[in-house]
């Protein structure tokens, strides 16, 4: 299988979210690789393997049967950019909100550069508010 941008992306879906392989992290993030656009306690970017495991578990911990798919991907150069659809059941404690059982659907986007058959930088914006209005959590704007 020929290593591309693409196929780098796909593994790291398919490897680290769909079958659970944390040691997909070591593999497909780049030590010193920096992730944008997820959530963290002190609003900084994401760097490295170790740096990512938290969230990971996290999420994993609040969905352990998350499922993202590949709906489109785009490639220039080094960069890929994934369309995602996130499926799965909110049956843990991961995210600080107790469980509730129900089922989420939401999409994003993942943007990632490559280099060395890693990934060394990378921008996410997937849909939360979506995925927390559908576990009940109400979001009061300022008016």
């Amino acid at each position: 299988m020929q290593v591309t941008p693409a196929s780098i992306m796909q593994q790291w879906f398919d490897g680290l979210w769909n079958a659970g392989d944390e040691s997909t992290l070591d593999r497909f993030l780049a030590a010193d690789g920096v992730v944008h656009g997820l959530a963290t306690p002190d609003g900084e970017p994401i760097r490295g393997p170790q740096g990512f495991a938290p969230f990971y578990r996290a999420f994993r911990g609040a969905f352990p049967d998350v499922h993202i798919e590949v709906v489109h991907s785009v490639t220039e150069g080094d960069w890929t950019v994934a369309h995602c659809r996130v499926t799965g059941t909110h049956a843990g404690d991961g995210l600080g909100l107790p469980a509730t059982g129900k089922p989420v659907t939401f999409y994003g986007f993942a943007l990632g550069r490559m280099a060395g058959g890693q990934i060394v930088e990378a921008y996410n914006c997937f849909d939360f508010l979506s995925m927390y209005q559908q576990l009940g959590v109400s979001m009061d704007l300022p008016r």
